[in-house]
């Protein structure tokens, strides 16, 4: 059967064809609202950067969680995951009243999909914002409002409002008597450009929301941004949002989903190196094997994902050298506060700074034993699977990449990719187990889940748990997570079983074992013995809806 096949949505563009994409569709009913407001002068076309209509293919590969199954002809595109955050918009749309909708994420996680989804056949002005003067952003939200106004007419001929005040009444204006949706995609360029924007925003929602239908939404990928607007007490907009949705990347089960036809073993590897990130995703075809996926995705250096790391980092700090020290050591394997100084050279009170940057931007996060006892032992450890793939298997090879040397490369991440896998996997457990509460199917309550490592005094050594589940302070739940080629054995179930006791588990407590490739008779026995619960991979991926 035809695969996937492979999708670049951002290849090379001419400047024209860039700031074309960088604008979203306008999405909304035939209905027409009347004309603009009296008194505004319509510029020139020619001095404005109109939204771009987009067909319906090109949703399927520009947008982000939408994938081209070959269905194109029989009706379109399938839209992948993200029931929830479907609901929460759909329930607030029917509230009938003013909503004020915050959503945020990282970039590439599939935001505008995610709305464009939403408002398929609603209402909808969308502006969005791009990094440049207040006049500009002025236009591109006039625009957006005409369409709120006019949905039959050509943005080029929008209207121009005198301000941003004006624009925003007009939109509140537009909504009395009947529902539509205003899209502020990309809010931070936007606010940056004109800092009383915020201030302006909340005098106009003061005094019309009770007025009006409007459903606003402030979109945007600067989390650390988006959360000081919206959560901070001193922001102008504090209090008026009525629900926010910070959109994170895909669990792997999400992400399966995106390769119908590619096996489960194949996809988590995919999902190990770059996450659950629609648009990494999507530089994968079933058409290839894994070998020819890797190079083609990150050994090509006209590839997307040869210097998105890079590139993402740039856009979040200044002086990138010492952020790139840092993330390089977490990614070599140093997790604790004195191993990363070392290694990137830096004092411990600088990697503070730099460490407390990087956790601001979402790219590093520290991590505690569970269940916690005090913050002795804690952790740092990426966030991002891209960045801990890419600072580990790519950049040290780049230039042996770009001498045309990526078999080389190939290789040696084919060594060291069971490795990388490993903690991929436990998380991949976890979520797993999350699934199953939510399913009512897990034979006990957790109210969290994680992994345990310290100091096991029987065998004067390191030890860590790889899983273990908690309810409340208490654990319920030890487990064993095995990413290998051939199946788990008893030792490992008994070593499990000997160190329970350091998680806090009792007899009593549920004894779980994780394993890609199965058990032997011997684990299988023992685990009778101790009323283990043995999980393979394969159970796991069950169930697993994959369109076809």
């Amino acid at each position: 059967m035809a695969g996937l096949g492979r999708c670049r949505p951002y290849g090379k563009r001419d400047r024209g064809e860039e700031r074309a994409a960088s604008h979203r569709p306008r999405l909304h009913s035939k209905r027409h609202l009347g004309r603009g407001p009296a008194g505004v002068q319509p510029e020139q076309a020619s001095e404005l950067r109109a939204f771009t209509t987009y067909t319906q293919e090109y949703f399927a590969k520009e947008l982000f969680g939408k994938i081209d199954y070959g269905n194109i002809e029989k009706g379109g595109t399938v839209f992948i995951g993200r029931e929830r955050e479907l609901a929460l918009l759909h329930r607030r749309y029917e509230s009938g009243g003013f909503e004020f909708i915050g959503l945020y994420g990282r970039r590439r996680v599939g935001k505008s999909a995610l709305l464009s989804e939403f408002t398929r056949d609603l209402r909808c002005g969308w502006c969005a914002a791009v990094e440049d003067d207040a006049a500009m952003n002025l236009r591109l939200l006039s625009q957006a409002v005409w369409s709120l106004q006019n949905p039959d007419a050509s943005p080029e001929s929008a209207p121009v409002y005198a301000d941003f005040r004006l624009a925003l009444e007009a939109a509140f204006d537009a909504t009395r008597e009947e529902r539509g949706v205003l899209v502020i995609d990309e809010f931070p360029y936007l606010a940056k450009s004109d800092t009383s924007f915020p201030s302006v925003l909340q005098t106009v929602i003061d005094r019309r929301k009770d007025r009006s239908q409007l459903f606003l939404v402030l979109c945007g990928s600067s989390l650390s941004f988006m959360k000081e607007q919206l959560l901070n007490k001193e922001s102008p907009l504090y209090g008026r949002r009525t629900a926010q949705i910070e959109l994170k990347p895909f669990d792997f089960f999400d992400s399966l989903r995106f390769f119908p036809h590619m096996t489960p073993e194949d996809a988590a590897a995919i999902y190990g190196m770059v996450g659950g990130v629609p648009l990494y995703l999507l530089q994968f075809s079933e058409e290839r094997g894994l070998s020819e996926n890797i190079a083609d995705a990150f050994l090509d250096p006209s590839s997307i994902l040869y210097e998105e790391p890079e590139s993402l980092l740039k856009q979040g700090v200044s002086k990138v050298a010492p952020y790139n020290a840092v993330v390089s050591a977490i990614a070599g394997g140093a997790s604790q506060h004195n191993q990363i100084a070392t290694r990137a050279g830096l004092s411990t009170a600088a990697l503070d700074y730099y460490l407390k940057e990087l956790a601001r931007i979402g790219l590093v996060e520290r991590e505690e034993p569970i269940p916690a006892r005090g913050g002795r032992k804690a952790v740092w450890r990426l966030s991002d699977s891209l960045f801990r793939f890419w600072y580990r298997f790519i950049r040290p090879y780049r230039a042996l990449i770009e001498r045309g040397l990526g078999q080389t490369v190939v290789a040696r991440i084919g060594e060291g990719l069971p490795e990388h896998l490993g903690p991929v996997f436990e998380g991949i457990c976890r979520d797993w187990l999350w699934r199953q509460l939510a399913q009512g199917r897990l034979p006990f309550p957790m109210t969290d889940v994680g992994r345990w490592w310290g100091n096991d005094p029987q065998a004067r050594c390191e030890a860590e748990i790889g899983l273990v589940a908690v309810d409340g302070s208490q654990t319920v739940m030890v487990g064993e997570c095995k990413w290998r080629g051939e199946p788990m054995g008893a030792d490992q179930l008994l070593k499990l079983d000997r160190r329970a006791h350091l998680a806090g588990a009792n007899s009593a407590d549920a004894r779980w074992a994780f394993s890609r490739s199965g058990f032997t008779a011997g684990c299988d026995e023992t685990a009778r013995e101790l009323g283990a619960r043995l999980v393979t991979f394969d159970e796991m991926c069950e169930g697993v809806s994959r369109p076809r």
